[in-house]
């Protein structure tokens, strides 16, 4: 067996017979030292004797080394010379490494020594110490006994305590109904730290006599129920004192302003009550004795209070309901907010210098009165509101509250962060508001649309003319109620949310669209039954006037709505739906232009049938009186906006030209000679004049062509003013090639209206022309294709 294990072995056998508690001994801490040390020295010890074992290796290692040294040394044969020298060498190295070994070894060999001789007297150490252990333990055992004896003596000492505590009490027992008069007197003039005082006192005498009577006998209830039977009094005290610190923490904000002192009195009998249960749970932990009443837990108690208080104020603020006041909402949260921010505001300047710092009171109010109005706002969303309630409680919970005219109020920060508030109601709450919002506001601007639509309808009949705007443009008061209504909803949307606007606002377009069909069928519908009875309405021009100038009015302030509510980026997805407002827009604008020339060609339908006839030629008026009518009617369609203007002046143009050219087609009238030819055609190229001006003086300014249209009057009053009829095909092929929407019913109706042009000359020209090429002007706009002839093939007219 190796040192080391031996040394092992003598450790795990030393070692038992030490017990726990002697190594509080000073001797047995030498031993434990003395004998780790000499454990450390056997194995360095073990170490040496495994490298002795290791030499004869070592040994044989050395020799083959040094026969490869010598083998190198003597590679050549003048290195033999040098054999001696080398001996010498290798001599003198051989005896420095000997003598460095043989130092080592016995520096190792003397530690070895001592390290035993510690072994030897550690070994003595130990055999001594144990013979102590069983010298303790045999006395231990034999003074269990004498403690026991010692019982009687133990009572002695508790029952001589308790008669101390007896003594020391002796005056408060007997003086205990004086104090308790004393201390209701106290109570009653307010004098709270006093009166406290002195309850303090007799809770002290009542808690040291049951302690003492529990410690003697925990068991006997009578003398426990005598003792607080005899204290009875002074809970009512305390639940009196209690009373009327809860009526002071109650109006608080009150307090603290007028009397702080009272306050801070309340604040210092909380605290002393705090200690006082900490103290006596403290000892119940001890002995298992608390006294009656205890934990009173009044600085909870106090906080539970100023919970209550601050919501019973946040409720409290609502002086009127919807039956009373429609703006009960508004003004109950307008008062609200005043009063939180008033509280805060005295909170954080007063209420903080009347509690200790541990208590952070000011956050503390901070979070009940956050709170509070969490749950006020939860309750208001779940009553069932109108759309602007909605608008109301939204705006002031995502905006008002954290704004500066609250929460953001530069006096409550630093203490306040109103970024890092939580929200009033839950998101999902929100989102349900939004929700019922969107649907509410849907019905109601679907009515208020369906209203005004109704109220402007009743305008139309009205015998007196509409409003002119500004520049004297006829309007009525629909596009302003309609986008004045829109601008208040995205007014109140914006306020609440970014997102909620442009809801509101595709809404608000989405509505419209659907709007603009209404208004079309009911312009329509106003000029169908103007068609049934022209002499009612009495202002149906005026009236279809204020409707196409509403259709541009609506275009723009569609325009101003969108540039001023609605981001760049979302433009793109508004464009189809702008379009097909434009789109019924104009639609509206044409028909009421439409309608609105019908009722001008109605008045001049009598005067149209007069041209082309024996009684035109012969001198009729018929074209002036068309003059003066249509200019009479312009008078009144200068109340029209530029854009519909000029378009309602361009088709007025172009229908009484149309008119014209369709009496020469009707073949009222066919020319007997010469003299009549030339008479009628001078008669229309003068007519043509006179519309050329009626029309440039309507159009000035608008940069309409008047002179095509009518020069297709005088081209037409060229061919039947010809003389020579061997030219008649030159003269008509320059017709058709001008106008190539000409038909043969066309040229043959006009050859029959000039009365000189034979059977076989008109086909001969129609059927020449049918061979021709044609080459029309990509700027002339077809006008024959309007006209028709009246129901003659041409095989009959040539016949």
């Amino acid at each position: 067996m190796t040192l080391l294990s031996s040394c092992t072995i003598f450790i795990a056998k030393v070692f038992p017979l030490v017990k726990f508690e002697m190594l509080e001994s000073h001797q047995v801490k030498v031993y434990v030292l003395k004998t780790l040390c000499l454990f450390s020295v056997l194995l360095n010890y073990e170490g040496i004797l495994r490298s002795q074992s290791a030499m004869e290796e070592t040994d044989r290692e050395a020799v083959a080394t040094a026969v490869q040294r010598v083998a190198g040394m003597l590679q050549r044969p003048d290195q033999l010379d040098k054999v001696e020298q080398y001996r010498r060498r290798e001599a003198r190295k051989k005896a420095s490494v000997e003598a460095r070994l043989k130092a080592a070894i016995q520096s190792q060999l003397d530690g070895v020594r001592t390290g035993l001789s510690q072994l030897h007297n550690a070994l003595n150490d130990v055999k001594d110490i144990q013979q102590s252990l069983i010298d303790v333990n045999k006395d231990w055992r034999q003074s269990i006994n004498a403690i026991e004896n010692l019982k009687d003596v133990k009572d002695a000492v508790v029952q001589h305590s308790q008669l101390a505590a007896a003594v020391e009490n002796l005056k408060n027992i007997f003086s205990v109904p004086e104090i308790v008069r004393e201390t209701q007197d106290l109570i009653e003039r307010g004098e709270l730290l006093q009166a406290h005082r002195k309850l303090m006192d007799l809770e002290c005498s009542r808690d040291n006599l049951m302690y003492e009577q529990y410690r003697m006998d925990s068991k006997n209830t009578h003398d426990m129920n005598l003792i607080h039977t005899y204290f009875g009094e002074m809970q009512k005290l305390s639940e009196e004192l209690a009373k009327q610190l809860w009526m002071v923490v109650q109006r608080f904000l009150v307090t603290v302003r007028r009397d702080p002192t009272l306050l801070v009195s309340v604040v210092r009998i909380i605290e002393r009550e705090e200690k006082i249960d900490r103290r006596m749970l403290d000892r119940k932990k001890q002995t298992g004795f608390i006294p009656p009443g205890r934990p009173k837990k009044w600085k909870e108690n106090m906080f539970n209070i100023l919970e209550r208080t601050v919501s019973i104020r946040i409720e409290g603020t609502q002086a009127d309901s919807r039956g009373s006041d429609k703006m009960w909402l508004v003004r109950h949260l307008e008062i609200i907010r005043k009063y939180v921010l008033d509280d805060l505001l005295v909170a954080k300047t007063l209420l903080d210098q009347c509690f200790p710092p541990h208590y952070d009171i000011f956050k503390r109010l901070l979070s009940m009165y956050h709170q509070a109005l969490s749950t006020r706002m939860q309750e208001l969303a779940a009553e069932d509101l109108e759309a602007n309630e909605i608008v109301s409680l939204l705006t002031w919970v995502l905006n008002t509250y954290k704004s500066t005219e609250m929460m953001g109020n530069s006096e409550l920060s630093p203490e306040v962060d109103a970024n890092s508030l939580n929200l009033l109601l839950s998101q999902n709450v929100v989102d349900e508001l939004l929700s019922k919002y969107m649907s509410t506001l849907t019905s109601n601007i679907i009515g208020w649309l369906r209203k005004a639509l109704e109220t402007d309808k009743k305008d139309w009949v009205k015998e007196t003319e509409p409003e002119a705007d500004q520049d004297g443009y006829y309007q009525t008061t629909l596009p302003a109620i309609v986008f004045q209504m829109f601008e208040q909803n995205l007014q109140v949307a914006a306020q609440i949310s970014e997102d909620l606007k442009t809801k509101v606002l595709l809404l608000c377009l989405q509505q419209m669209n659907s709007f603009l069909t209404r208004y079309k069928d009911e312009a329509q519908f106003y000029k169908e039954e103007h068609l049934k009875n022209r002499q009612y309405p009495q202002c149906y021009v005026q009236y279809m006037i204020a409707v196409i100038n509403n259709c541009q009015t609506f275009k723009e302030s569609i325009i101003s709505l969108k540039r001023k509510y609605l981001k760049v980026e979302m433009e793109e997805t508004l464009s189809s739906s702008h379009a097909s407002m434009d789109a019924i827009l104009d639609i509206i604008a044409k028909e009421g232009c439409s309608s609105l020339l019908d009722e001008v060609f109605m008045d001049l339908e009598p005067h149209l049938n007069e041209l082309m006839t024996k009684k035109w030629l012969l001198g009729s008026n018929a074209v002036g009186t068309i003059c003066v009518t249509v200019e009479d009617y312009f008078n009144d369609f200068a109340k029209i906006k530029k854009p519909y203007k000029k378009t309602m002046t361009m088709e007025a143009h172009r229908k009484v030209v149309v008119e014209y050219i369709r009496a020469i087609m009707l073949k009222r009238i066919s020319f007997k000679n010469a003299e009549e030819r030339k008479e009628g055609a001078e008669k229309m190229i003068k007519e043509a004049e006179q519309f050329r001006f009626l029309f440039r003086k309507l159009a000035s300014g608008s940069g309409e062509d008047t002179e095509g249209l009518c020069g297709i009057i005088e081209a037409i009053a060229e061919v039947i003013k010809l003389t020579d009829p061997s030219l008649l095909y030159l003269e008509v092929s320059t017709l058709v090639s001008k106008y190539p929407d000409i038909r043969d019913d066309h040229i043959a109706a006009l050859l029959t209206v000039r009365g000189d042009a034979s059977r076989d000359m008109k086909q001969t020209i129609i059927e020449t022309l049918d061979q021709g090429p044609s080459q029309p002007n990509p700027n002339y706009v077809p006008i024959f294709k309007e006209i028709t002839v009246p129901t003659l093939n041409v095989a009959k007219l040539l016949k």
